[in-house]
């Protein structure tokens, strides 16, 4: 108690008053000095134990609706706590803290609202609640109990200014949690589209929209609602608990994932296992539901749908707009990378059709005049005409075939990418600079000719004829393939922040590395990135299966593995030089 002499305080009084002034000073800005929202809640329950002397304090954080989100303690050990279950609803003595102001009870079982202690629960007596809010937005209640010969008017002073900078501290933190959150779903949608724009498979990339859009919602189960057949929609790509269950499952036509695809809106639902009109028995398991359409220019691509097991924190508003935000890129970009896939395939169509059109004009016609050259021949064989007087026809029938085989050759050369016909070195300075867009930074490119590195552009185009001789059109296209794939892995994968690609042309001798070359020599092609290295587990390898199957049509070798400084990831490929382009090469030297 304080004592009072004369209406004043007395020296000591003032003396602790001041101190316990500059305690609660600094707790306040404690609490504001930190974003983190559980440790905000944690250093508030502990000072206001410190400063009141409570054995016991506890936060009750609502959301939205007034549901508890977090509930934070101190004095009860874990062991205790667990025991509890649950943290308590604002009902009976703790309905009762008022919006302004404070509670304070003796004794808070006199109260007429107590309803009793739940089984294990410690007997309290003495009690102060208080409303944690900012203006009229209350963002929960502090309980405290348990103070030896009960609460003070300073102690109602001292919570009322701590839940006052308590309620600032859990705005700024949830402030910030959601700008993370929304950084985060940006990241992810950028992400999507940049493995669509360097060419992954769409299955991958449906795949990757559903492991993303779990991990930043926090959820536990991420699913695709995409079109099935007919008029069936089904959830195709499933990612997190319950996945064997859920996928494949057919979505009622009156259920909220095809109401959502149907209106545009997305939809929140607090609990699914509480739902009396869920139809689908496998998301029972399920508390809260999240569902986003995935729409682009009005066309529903499909339904995101993010998923909390029983009993978790519901999906706030922003958790709905950021996810329909996200959905909506990731439809954007599918939709996109289809339009740009049938514009291939129509151009794939065009090039067949004058592909025809040049066998019948040249080489068929060609080929039918060769055939009545023949026919004549024969017919004048036949009646005995003079062999010398054929030879001319024989010869120009020979010399028809020739051109045939050349006209044929031409046409089946044009089905080749049209940058086949550009030197390799132009072709690989080319790979690298499309890859600037994948990765978001250019990679570097190094290639070496018998130990020499060509660093500039005159010393490409000098030795580009020389490469092209002793690789050949074949290995060439494969050289290329190998740093397309590479450069794709790394863009997809890697999370690298540099990237290099080295390619090295060696006849004889010794490679740079010190390795020996085989005889006729060799082209060994590098990809090395510094990102997060091979994962444990690899579920695709298409691309790595298609560079080892490259390789050993060369009889060369391909390995994927950590560079030697033991960071990152290293892409070897290698395969010998044609033995016949070897030699002519070298004769072409002497």
């Amino acid at each position: 108690m304080v004592s009072r002499v004369d209406g004043g305080k007395s020296g000591t009084d003032h003396h602790d008053s001041s101190l316990a002034a500059a305690d609660l000073l600094q707790a306040a800005l404690g609490l504001a000095s930190d974003l983190d929202l559980p440790t905000v809640l944690q250093r508030f329950v502990s000072a206001s134990a410190d400063l009141t002397g409570a054995r016991y304090a506890a936060i009750n954080v609502l959301d939205a609706r007034g549901r508890s989100t977090t509930f934070v303690h101190t004095g009860i050990d874990d062991r205790l706590a667990a025991m509890l279950g649950r943290p308590p609803h604002a009902i009976g003595v703790l309905g009762s803290i008022p919006p302004h102001g404070t509670l304070r009870l003796d004794d808070l079982m006199h109260h007429p609202t107590f309803k009793g202690f739940p089984p294990n629960h410690p007997p309290m007596g003495s009690f102060l609640g208080a409303a944690v809010r900012v203006r009229d937005r209350v963002f929960g209640y502090l309980y405290l109990s348990e103070k030896p010969g009960g609460f003070s008017d300073e102690d109602d002073e001292a919570v009322v200014t701590l839940a006052a900078a308590a309620a600032v501290a859990i705005q700024n933190a949830q402030v910030y949690a959601e700008s993370e959150r929304r950084e985060h779903w940006l990241r992810a949608g950028q992400e999507i589209t940049t493995m669509l724009l360097s060419g992954a498979e769409e299955e991958e990339v449906l795949a990757r929209i559903a492991s993303s859009s779990r991990q930043v919602a926090g959820a536990d189960t991420a699913a695709l609602v995409l079109p099935g057949v007919g008029d069936d929609w089904v959830m195709e790509i499933v990612d997190g608990l319950g996945a064997d269950q859920l996928i494949g499952t057919v979505m009622p036509p009156d259920g909220r994932a095809r109401t959502v695809l149907r209106d545009g809106n997305g939809l929140v639902v607090d609990s699914l296992s509480r739902a009396r009109a869920m139809r689908v028995d496998a998301m029972r398991q399920f508390g809260p539901a999240l569902y986003a359409p995935m729409q682009a220019d009005g066309r529903g691509v499909g339904v995101l749908v993010l998923l909390r097991r029983s009993g978790s924190a519901p999906f706030a508003p922003s958790d709905l707009a950021t996810a329909e935000s996200y959905a909506a890129q990731a439809a954007l970009a599918l939709v996109l990378a289809e339009a740009r896939h049938a514009q291939d395939v129509a151009a794939l169509l065009d090039e067949r059709e004058r592909i025809a059109r040049d066998l019948h004009d040249l080489a068929i016609q060609q080929l039918f005049a060769t055939g009545m050259q023949l026919e004549t021949v024969r017919r004048r064989a036949a009646r005995g005409v003079d062999p010398s007087e054929l030879t001319g026809i024989v010869e120009d029938a020979l010399d028809n075939v020739d051109s045939t085989v050349r006209q044929i050759r031409s046409i089946v050369h044009a089905l080749r990418d049209p940058d086949a016909r550009a030197p390799l070195a132009e072709r690989l300075r080319r790979e690298a600079s499309l890859a600037r867009t994948g990765l978001g930074f250019a990679p570097g490119l190094v290639i070496t000719v018998d130990g020499r590195v060509l660093d500039s552009d005159e010393a490409l185009e000098g030795d580009a004829g020389a490469i092209d001789d002793r690789t050949g059109e074949d290995l060439a296209d494969d050289v290329v393939a190998v740093v397309r794939e590479g450069l794709a892995n790394a863009a997809r994968h890697a999370r690298a922040t540099a990237v290099t690609v080295r390619v090295e042309v060696v006849e004889d001798g010794t490679r740079a590395d010190g390795g020996a070359v085989p005889p006729g020599g060799e082209v060994v092609v590098e990809v090395e990135d510094d990102g997060a290295g091979l994962p444990p587990e690899r579920d695709r390898r298409s691309g790595t299966d298609n560079l080892a199957a490259r390789a050993r049509r060369h009889g060369g070798s391909f390995s994927l593995g950590t560079p030697a400084e033991g960071r990152g990831t290293l892409l070897c490929w290698r395969a010998p030089l044609s033995p016949a382009r070897a030699t002519a090469h070298a004769s072409a030297l002497a």
